[in-house]
C-alpha cells in the first residue's frame, strides 16, 4: 500500500511540473502591411503672399476746394477719364470772367495802338520827300520816326498784355477743369474716405481712393537667404534670368483654403536681401479674368516640387527614435523587423524613401506604436492609397 502511495505521488507531482513547463503560447496579431511603391508625386512648397493690383493709383485733387458731388461708389469699375468728383467752383467761375474781359481789354488797347502805329507811319512816309528836297528840315523827319518808334513799343506791349491776359485765363480754365476730378486709369475704385463737404487740396496726406488694375494682380512673397539659394540650385539654368524663365507654374491658395483657378509666374526676382528681414522677394503674375481677385488680398503661393521614380511608404508606417527613421519590414511572411529608412520629403501622408526599403517589399503600415523587433505578425493586406486617404486630414 505504502508503494502505491508513493507511486501515485511522483505521478502526481511529474503532471503538476508537465503543466508548469509548458510555454503559454500568444496568438500573433493582425497588421495591416503594403508593399513598398514606386510613384510620381508633387509636392508644394507654400510662402504666405501679398496681393496687390498690376497698377495702383491714388487719386488726389490738383486744386483746393469742397468736395460737392462723389460721382462713384466704392468697389465700381471706372475707365481712364471718367468723372470721379466735383470740386465748388463758384470763386473760378467769377475768375474766369474776369480774366476773359481782361483779353478783351487787351483786345481793344491792341486796336488802339496798332492804329497809333499807322497814324505815325503815314506822318513818316509824308515827310521824307518833303525832307529829301529840302522843303523841310530833317528835325521834322526824326520828331516823325520817334513818334513811330514809340507807337510800335505801345502795341508790343499791348500784345504782351493780351498773351498774359490769355494765360491768366487758361490758368483759370485749367482749374475750372481740375475742379472735375477724373480717373487716371482704368480699374475699381478702393475706399472713399472723404465725403461731400470736405476741403481737399493737393497737399493732402491722405488720397480721395485709390484706383487699382486688377485685371492682372501680382502676388509677393519671400524666401529666407537659405530657402532662396536652395531653390537656385535646384531650379534649371545657368544665370538668374534663365532659372526664372525655366521655372514651372504656381498655385495661389486663397484665404479660405481654396486654390485660384488662375495659375502664375513668378516675373521677378528682387536684387538684393533685405537687410531687415533676411529675406529676398518674389513677383507672381496671374490673371483675373472674372475679377475675383482685389487688391489688398493675401494668401500663400505654392510652388511645386516633382519626384520621379521615387519611393513612398504610408507616413504612418514610419517612426523616429534619436532622430532616425525607421519602418517594420515583415521578415519570413510573419516576423517584423525594423529597419532604418533615408526620408527626402514627406507629402500628402506619405512619406518619400531615398534607401533603406526597396520596391515591393512588404511593410507594417499602421499601427505600430507598441510593435517590438522580431514581434510575430499576421500581415493583412491592404492598398496603400485607400489607407493614405483614410487618414488624410479634415480641412
Amino acid at each position: 500500500m505504502n508503494n502505491k502511495l508513493v507511486i501515485l505521488s511522483i505521478a502526481a507531482f511529474s503532471l503538476t511540473a508537465c503543466k508548469k513547463e509548458a510555454p503559454k503560447q500568444d496568438g500573433a496579431k493582425p497588421y495591416p502591411v503594403v508593399n513598398v511603391e514606386v510613384k510620381n508625386i508633387v509636392g508644394y512648397q507654400t510662402f504666405p503672399a501679398t496681393i496687390q493690383g498690376r497698377v495702383n493709383n491714388d487719386v488726389r485733387a490738383k486744386i483746393q476746394g469742397y468736395i460737392t458731388q462723389v460721382l462713384v461708389d466704392e468697389g465700381q469699375y471706372v475707365t481712364k477719364g471718367q468723372p470721379l468728383f466735383r470740386l465748388e467752383t463758384n470763386i473760378l467761375t467769377e475768375n474766369a470772367a474776369a480774366a476773359k474781359a481782361g483779353i478783351g481789354a487787351a483786345e481793344s488797347t491792341i486796336a488802339a495802338s496798332q492804329a497809333g502805329v499807322n497814324a505815325a507811319q503815314v506822318e513818316v512816309n509824308k515827310l521824307k520827300p518833303l525832307v529829301a528836297k529840302n522843303i523841310i528840315s530833317d528835325v521834322q523827319l526824326q520828331t516823325a520816326q520817334a513818334n513811330l518808334a514809340q507807337a510800335k513799343a505801345q502795341l508790343q506791349q499791348s500784345m504782351a498784355a493780351k498773351q498774359q491776359a490769355s494765360a491768366n485765363y487758361k490758368g483759370v480754365a485749367a482749374n475750372i477743369e481740375y475742379s472735375i476730378i477724373r480717373a487716371p486709369i482704368s480699374g475699381v475704385i478702393g475706399k472713399l474716405p472723404l465725403k461731400v463737404g470736405s476741403l481737399v487740396g493737393p497737399t493732402d496726406q491722405t488720397a480721395l481712393t485709390t484706383i487699382s488694375d486688377t485685371s492682372e494682380l501680382f502676388a509677393y512673397f519671400s524666401m529666407n537667404e537659405k530657402e532662396y539659394f536652395d531653390f537656385l540650385e535646384k531650379s534649371p539654368g545657368a544665370t538668374l534670368p534663365e532659372k526664372i524663365k525655366n521655372l514651372p507654374m504656381v498655385e495661389l491658395q486663397l484665404a479660405n483654403g481654396s486654390i485660384y483657378s488662375e495659375k502664375g509666374r513668378i516675373e521677378a526676382i528682387t536684387g538684393q536681401i533685405d537687410a531687415t528681414t533676411g529675406t529676398i522677394q518674389f513677383r507672381v503674375a496671374f490673371s483675373n479674368p472674372q475679377k475675383l481677385l482685389s487688391n489688398g488680398n493675401s494668401g500663400s503661393i505654392r510652388l511645386p516640387k516633382a519626384y520621379d521614380n521615387v519611393l513612398v511608404v504610408p507616413e504612418s508606417a514610419t517612426y523616429e527614435q534619436q532622430g532616425i527613421v525607421y519602418v517594420y519590414k515583415v521578415d519570413k511572411g510573419d516576423t517584423a523587423r525594423n529597419v532604418v529608412i533615408n526620408v527626402i520629403d514627406r507629402i500628402e501622408n506619405m512619406a518619400l524613401i531615398k534607401s533603406g526599403v526597396n520596391k515591393g517589399e512588404t511593410i507594417i503600415a499602421a499601427g505600430i506604436g507598441g510593435l517590438k523587433p522580431g514581434t510575430a505578425v499576421k500581415p493583412k493586406p491592404v492598398k496603400m492609397d485607400s489607407l493614405v486617404q483614410s487618414i488624410k486630414p479634415k480641412f
